[in-house]
């Protein structure tokens, strides 16, 4: 087996699904090395947008216009990124809290904007890691169940490359606590 690169990522969007909404904002860190980071805000697609989603974070699609990166660009820089902290010969496996919907994200635009993933299909959820390490049912996964567990987690802030730092950190906590033999 190749060894295994973690690599927590979070995003925020214009709303709840690729193909109708833009990703705004990308952000990741190596979980085992969370100094080693990567962020990029997006220029939008179109002016679709929930106001749900934009409450949620303090983007706006007037600045990212001006100030995003093309969505190629962005996600040929996060391509690097992925491939440089993951050489060949490892495999890096994308982390997400609640990871359905920052996957279906970056899984859209790595293939619209490049015709390549480099994570390929390897996309671990942290609420489904929980859910299994303790036997818990789904309802106990939300942030607040979890915090009762991980009082030291804070909350989101939903600037994408902090949410990764802070996921990261959950999800080392998580693994440390894996019974040895199921590691």
């Amino acid at each position: 087996m190749a060894p295994e690169t973690f690599i927590s990522v979070d995003v925020e969007t214009s709303g709840p699904t690729p193909g109708q909404y833009s990703l705004l904002s990308i952000g990741a860190c190596l979980v085992d090395d969370p100094a080693r980071t990567f962020y990029a805000e997006l220029h939008p697609l179109s002016d679709a947008a929930t106001p749900q989603a934009m409450q949620v974070h303090s983007l706006t699609l007037e600045r990212l216009k001006r100030e995003g990166l093309a969505p190629p660009e962005a996600m040929g820089r996060f391509d690097a990124w992925v491939r440089a902290e993951a050489p060949d010969g490892t495999l890096p496996v994308f982390v997400g809290f609640n990871a359905a919907f920052d996957w279906m994200f970056v899984a859209d635009y790595f293939q619209r904007f490049l015709g390549r993933n480099p994570f390929g299909h390897t996309a671990l959820d942290i609420k489904s890691y929980f859910m299994g390490m303790t036997g818990g049912a789904w309802g106990e996964t939300t942030k607040r169940a979890l915090a009762r567990r991980y009082p030291e987690h804070p909350s989101l802030t939903h600037n994408a490359l902090r949410d990764a730092l802070d996921q990261a950190a959950l999800f080392r906590r998580m693994r440390s606590e894996r019974r040895p033999d199921r590691a």
